[in-house]
């Protein structure tokens, strides 16, 4: 059967994330769906209530432990109908017997698809939710460990001024705590249930019928289905999906950059036996970031489809089916992998604070600039001068580091004629010491971590 080629790349697949989007459990939750419309139809007197008992019973026979005859049995049905839920409900009543024909009665397709797609998306969330948590773990704890460790912040990859280690994965987890309320949204908002028959209109079935399902699988009744479930809702979890990769993105760019030879502040953990490279056994390589970056492209891929998945036509039509049939797994499944491998990366993550140190005071003493400039102006120089002669001072450490007549940025301070007699040494050192750069840290930890 055509839609039930694998999508998911098994080297990027859990299992626990893979069984949602498996044949047994899709037919579990229709069965499901099809059982508790038949015990409201029942209540309503829409259908005896022995024949609901009876479907409820021998249903659960039949899915309780659905075989691989029983995939090729639906499949053969479907080879023959081209028509996916009519030869699931065919396979269901060779179990059921007669009073299978009380089955899906007044129900159409879409109320079997659309809300079996809602019960998996939301069981996708839930994993998601939990993999969020491994992560905030994971930073919450490094971010603590590293707190008061001085490194030199960057813009536009160059060396700015110093911040703390800690504060710069507290920032990670700030974004991802974000997130986790964005999934936790996204989770709600596809939770929704579809019983309402052909083009919405409840024509051949009781509204009570569709709140009893909906309350039964935990679900939301959806105001106003056109026939479908309005795929605005399923373009808001896809997009928020995009987002978390993004967020992924992020921090692995960050790993990857501070791995590099000329940086080396923090590394992937490596394993004994690890190898780096077939040709150089040196190599030490941020493969797991890299794969990161990569993975958040694919689940980022399905944004745009999602989004164009929205404008169906009329009360419905099915151009959003073979979409969804591939990037809900696709994505769901990838992310849920990708995060797995963050959080392992980040409580693994290898750091050297004296490479920090080093590289924080690799300029000459540069980086403190921006204080320098305060202290001077606080010693009554005009800002636009002081700014000058910083600048002047900063250029000249900078251009000569390295060369055998070089001085560091106090040294070329303290010997500036603008500046003798305008402040003193200690000033200057007091301005240049990292760690007033993180007398603020414990207030922002607060108001992250409580």
């Amino acid at each position: 059967m055509e839609d039930e080629i694998p999508i998911m790349v098994p080297r990027y697949t859990r299992p626990i994330m893979a069984a949602i989007w498996a044949p047994e459990n899709r037919y579990r939750i229709w069965f499901e769906i099809e059982a508790l419309a038949a015990e409201a139809m029942a209540q309503t007197g829409m259908i005896p209530e022995e024949a609901a008992r009876t479907i409820r019973e021998r249903g659960n026979v039949k899915v309780a432990t659905i075989t691989q005859a029983d995939l090729d049995r639906i499949d053969a049905i479907e080879a023959e109908t081209r028509h996916d839920v009519i030869a699931f409900l065919t396979w269901l009543a060779e179990g059921i017997g007669p009073d299978s024909r009380f089955v899906h009665q007044g129900m159409t397709s879409s109320d079997v698809l659309d809300t079996c797609l809602s019960v998996q998306m939301t069981q996708a969330a839930d994993i998601l939710l939990a993999d969020l948590d491994e992560v905030l773990a994971a930073l919450k704890a490094r971010a603590i460990e590293f707190k008061y460790t001085p490194t030199i912040g960057r813009s536009h990859g160059i060396h700015a001024e110093p911040t703390s280690f800690g504060l710069k994965l507290a920032g990670h987890y700030a974004e991802f705590a974000r997130n986790r309320k964005r999934l936790e949204q996204a989770r709600a908002e596809i939770a929704t249930c579809a019983i309402s028959g052909a083009v919405g209109t409840y024509a051949h079935l009781d509204p009570r019928i569709e709140a009893y399902v909906a309350e039964k699988l935990g679900l939301s009744v959806e105001p106003v289905s056109t026939q479908v479930i309005p795929r605005d809702r399923h373009a808001a979890f896809f997009c928020t999906l995009a987002v978390i990769a993004s967020g992924i993105e992020r921090l692995a760019i960050e790993v990857r950059h501070l791995q590099r030879s000329e940086v080396r502040e923090a590394e992937e953990f490596f394993h004994a036996g690890q190898k780096g490279s077939s040709a150089m056994p040196h190599k030490r390589n941020p493969v797991l970031s890299e794969n990161l970056t990569g993975l958040a492209r694919v689940v980022r891929a399905a944004a745009v489809p999602a989004l164009e998945n929205v404008a169906l036509w009329h009360e419905r039509d099915i151009s959003h089916s073979s979409v969804e049939r591939a990037i809900g797994p696709d994505a769901t499944v990838t992310l849920d992998f990708a995060l797995a491998r963050l959080a392992g990366m980040m409580a693994k993550l290898t750091v050297y604070p004296d490479q920090m140190s080093s590289n924080l005071e690799s300029l000459g003493g540069v980086v403190h600039s921006g204080e320098v400039l305060l202290a001077l102006t606080r010693a009554g120089i005009l800002r636009e001068d002081a700014y000058r002669i910083v600048q002047r001072n900063a250029m000249a450490t900078w251009t000569k580091l390295g060369l055998p007549d070089a001085r560091g940025f106090r040294d070329n301070l303290l010997a500036d004629p603008e500046v003798a007699g305008r402040i003193t040494a200690e000033q200057i050192d007091a301005a240049m010491d990292p760690s007033m750069h993180l007398k603020h840290v414990d207030t922002v930890f607060a108001r992250l971590f409580g």
